[in-house]
């Protein structure tokens, strides 16, 4: 832990929500240079947290330390952009913020200062408010799920400015592979109370394993010692009897912390299993596409978004659909599910599909039933699971939803818990297909661990869509992704795999950039030529191609020794077709980057 002094700290905070407590003496501080990851399931009060942190909430014991002139900038989970006309006028309503900070912030996050703000889709709303949060020059960024509606260049353009700030943060998010790549620290919200991991997340599953160990040997602990008093007490001991009082009360003490640490325990390992439902008559085939074409007119001409796609799914392929927001990803799934018509090509379809699509939008809940109704829409108190009765009471706990929450509205809801009730509509019906967009979007941990442990026990198909890599690489047996101009690549493996092989194919996108400047200053001139005749700006793309052209011929270099086999085709011959058209991609790619080199080569003389 750093000896710096704080920049913000809270000391024995409580707070009670009613008569529940949720907070029984929280302490943390955050320094400079920390980026620190507030882990904890939903509900436990993480983002209450963060609003003591802020001054928002007063807690009812404790106290809030911030030092004097230290600026505090908050990612709230859901950013509110209405009242303004454009995106300059969002990014620059916080005092202090000069227009050309908010407009350098905004272009960062590659959005146009002059747009209107409710046209915004999710991802550029998450990099509005990220520009309006930065462009305040914080000491301190509090961050709630900064990456929920981020496509993977977003996020990782994000932990590049991460680990560039300077200040500290603070941050909650599902995002297990984006924690691992920023956080130096770890704050674990669990039972009203803060433990402190000074590691990274990649080191907190093990610690907190460590905990839940030593927690449940003491529980064990005190299971004997309780049942050895309990024989004792069947041998007459009375109340009546004065001197035996003292033992008493410290059965009726060691009863109740029985009850504690068995509600710690239940609460800390959350095992529940998830139950999958599949159909019980399935083809093999479940998709095949053959040149499978579709365009959408605009200002400029016909945008493709799918270009003369082969693709064969199979019973009990995981595929994971990944690419930049806006790259036609949702407008493949309705393809492949017939929603929408090509505008040439054919796809086959199996005879017995039954298909579960869950959308990103949730909008299939209605906020003002309960949950037990939602569960039960045909009322009674049984959900049908894999054909087999249960009931609601036990079901909705499968999902971590309590027995009082069943009465509740789904307008009461948070966000990750309307999202664990789609789950749980989703997963009672049977299916053959499921179709996931991203499903992990606002899940805590615990839940996400469930949902890895449903999908990996699910029988059927899996099409995810998902910007979570970690959450990618634990299921899908493939991926597939868009290399622009409407084509698509299907590599095996996760995303680790699909980085691997064809990133260096994928053509700029419109993700931010890396990193933002610490703006003291307005914007510097436009660069001017430097020696040779090139800018600087030049210069450095002159270099990037270098490396492309290096990072190409690798790849050229495996794609050529795989189809070297002659064996291939006949093991594999959907693997042999995409690692020929990779071939194909990679040499066309090269030779554009030694075109573009060579011409900035001549310029510079």
């Amino acid at each position: 832990m750093s000896t710096a002094p704080p920049l913000i700290a809270l000391r024995g905070v409580e707070l009670s929500l009613g008569a529940t407590p949720l907070f029984l003496g929280v302490d943390l501080a955050l320094t400079r240079g920390e980026r620190v990851a507030l882990v904890g399931r939903n509900g436990a009060g993480k983002s209450t947290l963060m609003r003591i942190l802020t001054g928002s909430l007063e807690p009812d014991k404790g106290d809030a330390f911030r030092q004097p002139g230290v600026r505090v900038a908050t990612l709230a989970q859901e950013p509110d952009l209405s009242g303004h006309e454009t995106l300059l006028s969002y990014a620059s309503a916080d005092e202090g913020v000069a227009d050309w900070q908010a407009e350098a912030a905004l272009m960062e996050q590659g959005l146009d200062p002059a747009l209107d703000p409710m046209t915004l889709s999710g991802g550029q709303g998450r990099r509005a408010a990220l520009a309006r949060v930065l462009a305040t020059d914080p000491d301190v960024l509090l961050l709630d799920e900064p990456t929920n509606h981020l496509d993977i260049p977003a996020i990782e353009a994000l932990e590049a400015t991460l680990k560039a700030f300077r200040g500290a943060v603070l941050v909650v998010s599902h995002d297990r592979r984006f924690l691992e790549a920023i956080s130096t620290a770890c704050l674990w919200l669990r039972q009203g109370k803060v433990r402190r991991f000074s590691g990274g997340y990649a080191g907190f599953d093990t610690w907190a394993e460590e905990i839940e160990n030593r927690e449940q040997a003491d529980f064990d602990r005190l299971e004997t010692h309780l049942k050895a008093e309990a024989r004792w007490l069947a041998r007459g001991v009375t109340a009546r009897r004065k001197r035996n009082m003292g033992r008493m009360r410290k059965v009726a003490d060691m009863r109740a912390e029985r009850r504690e640490r068995k509600t710690l325990l239940n609460d800390a390992s959350a095992r529940a299993t998830l139950e999958t439902s599949s159909a019980g008559s399935v083809s093999r085939l479940v998709f095949e596409a053959k040149g499978l074409t579709k365009s959408f007119d605009t200002p400029d001409g016909p945008k493709p978004i799918v270009k003369g796609l082969d693709l064969r799914v199979m019973h009990g392929d995981r595929l994971g659909l990944i690419g930049p927001n806006g790259s036609g990803k949702t407008t493949l799934l309705k393809l492949l599910l017939g929603d929408l018509a090509a505008d040439s090509g054919s796809l086959r379809q199996g005879r017995t599909l039954e298909v579960t699509y869950l959308d990103q939008s949730r909008a299939s809940l209605d906020p003002e039933a309960t949950l037990w109704d939602t569960l039960c829409p045909l009322g009674g108190d049984q959900v049908i699971v894999d054909g087999h009765a249960r009931h609601v009471a036990g079901y909705a706990q499968d999902f971590l939803f309590t027995p009082a929450q069943l009465r509740q509205p789904v307008r009461a809801l948070s966000g990750g818990e309307r999202n664990r009730l789609t789950l749980a509509l989703a997963f009672a019906r049977p299916a053959s297909v499921l179709v996931l967009d991203e499903p992990t979007n606002d899940l805590d941990m615990d839940t996400l661990d469930l949902l890895e442990e449903a999908i990996s026990d699910f029988d059927g198909t899996v099409i995810l869509v998902s910007h979570d890599r970690a959450f990618l690489d634990a299921l899908v047996t493939s991926t597939l992704a868009p290399m622009g101009d409407g084509r698509w690549v299907e590599t095996p493996g996760g995303y680790a795999d699909w980085e691997r092989q064809t990133r260096p194919l994928m053509a700029p996108q419109h993700a931010p950039q890396a990193a933002r400047p610490a703006a003291k200053a307005p914007p510097p001139a436009p660069a001017q030529p430097a020696k040779g005749g090139l800018t600087s700006k030049e210069q450095r793309r002159l270099a990037e191609l270098e490396k492309l052209m290096a990072r190409l011929g690798e790849l050229i270099t495996g794609l050529e020794a795989d189809l070297a086999d002659p064996g291939l085709y006949a093991r594999d011959a959907a693997l042999f077709t995409t690692r020929s058209t990779a071939l194909t991609q990679a040499r066309t790619a090269l030779e554009a980057a030694e075109a573009e080199w060579l011409m900035l080569e001549e310029r510079r003389g």
